[in-house]
């Protein structure tokens, strides 16, 4: 576009083309990634920029319409492969961008960065978001550590620029690999607290009488130390909800649906979202997050958001939040658990504690902070390739 200024003729560049990959889709699709790219993409199209989500075609297959809140969500194939689904996307990914040419190709995950030197070899601005060493995760073996592990090396040293959701991924990148990067974390929008519990009858839940956890069904979430730990506090009328879903079939969450269905009042509801999701963090007496290996947890964000009470592992993730010592727990120690649980059920809902700490959560943890943090990322890197924020016309002739 080209317009006047004081007789001076400018030509505005078009939208900044950003083109993301790593996620297998939104809205409504388990996983903390999915979350982080269901929030922040929208609010980039808020700001002007043009986003291409290339998401996997078995998880938006029932998405009748590919613009969503401006987004243009792009379904590639993948295979449904607890090994291969994320890699093969991705290469499949780097060749439509190859095609597309994108200002910018924004990559989440270190296991979908493997292919980032290929990104580079077609020319493309590339970078990467670390949200955590999937490496850690106890679901994974040898080979899929190793590779991994390659992907946060190629991520880092192949790729113009690596963005770290949390200070811990930001100080093992600094310590492993001698690089900066830029701390962007996850984030939550401050709900509105739900005043109806019509949600929680199908679940036979009465109101600030159930423990709650959201999660995918991995071990490293340890949902098994939190039904041992419940049983263990007899807490008389309280329930156990654990909100989540399997991504692939896996020993562990069949043992786990086993142990469920053998501990009294424990509830297993599945994959939720929407309405449901919202009823079950607003009216929870209490949310228990057990993980031995989380990025920036984005559940435990949302049930603050919500005002819940909130027990935690102490792990480096969860202890960056800076609760107060008596929100953690012993990681993998159940009786520490048990003991947590037991006196926070007796202990009387502070309000006024509770809702501040859900507006100094919504302050520091801001979907709009970070996607204006992340929107600087993409400028610094692109604009350089694309002549500035403006530039004089060459043809003195053109008006707009």
């Amino acid at each position: 576009m080209v317009f006047s200024i004081k007789g001076r003729k400018y030509t505005r560049r078009p939208p900044l083309k950003v083109m993301m990959l790593g996620f297998r889709g939104f809205p409504g699709v388990q996983g903390g990634i999915e979350k982080h790219a269901e929030n922040l993409c929208p609010l980039l199209v808020r700001h002007g920029i043009s986003v291409n989500a290339i998401v996997r075609k078995p998880y938006v297959s029932e998405v009748p319409l590919p613009v969503w809140k401006g987004v243009h969500r792009l379904p590639v194939w993948a295979p449904q492969s607890a090994h291969f689904e994320a890699l093969l996307h991705s290469f499949l990914g780097v060749l439509v961008a190859a095609l597309r040419r994108p200002d910018v190709l924004h990559i989440h995950g270190i296991g979908p960065a493997l292919v980032t030197p290929l990104a580079r070899l077609f020319g493309l601005t590339v970078i990467v978001t670390h949200h955590g060493p999937d490496y850690d995760r106890e679901k994974w073996g040898l080979l899929a550590r190793c590779m991994l592990r390659a992907g946060e090396l190629t991520a880092v040293l192949a790729s113009h620029r690596v963005i770290a959701v949390s200070r811990t991924v930001e100080k093992l990148i600094s310590e492993r690999y001698g690089k900066t990067c830029d701390f962007i974390p996850n984030g939550i929008h401050l709900p509105d607290i739900p005043a109806t519990t019509d949600r929680l009858a199908a679940f036979d839940l009465e109101r600030r009488r159930y423990v709650l956890t959201v999660g995918r069904l991995v071990p490293e979430k340890r949902q098994l130390d939190l039904i041992e730990a419940f049983a263990r506090a007899r807490l008389g009328r309280w329930k156990l909800v654990i909100v989540g879903d399997i991504d692939h079939a896996n020993p562990y969450a069949d043992r786990l649906a086993k142990i469920a269905a053998e501990t009294p009042n424990v509830v297993l509801t599945g994959f939720q979202t929407g309405e449901t999701l919202r009823e079950l963090y607003a009216h929870a007496g209490l949310f228990v997050l057990p993980s031995s290996h989380e990025g920036l947890p984005i559940a435990l964000l949302e049930a603050m958001s919500f005002g819940l009470p909130v027990l935690v592992s102490d792990i480096p993730a969860h202890l960056e939040i800076a609760l107060s010592p008596n929100n953690y727990f012993r990681v993998a120690d159940v009786e520490s658990l048990a003991g947590a649980l037991k006196r926070r059920a007796v202990r009387p809902v502070e309000e006024e504690e509770l809702r501040l700490q859900r507006f100094r959560v919504a302050q520091r943890f801001n979907w709009d902070n970070i996607a204006s943090k992340t929107i600087a990322v993409y400028h610094k890197l692109a604009d350089p390739f694309r002549g500035g924020v403006v530039k004089e016309a060459k043809e003195a002739n053109l008006e707009h």
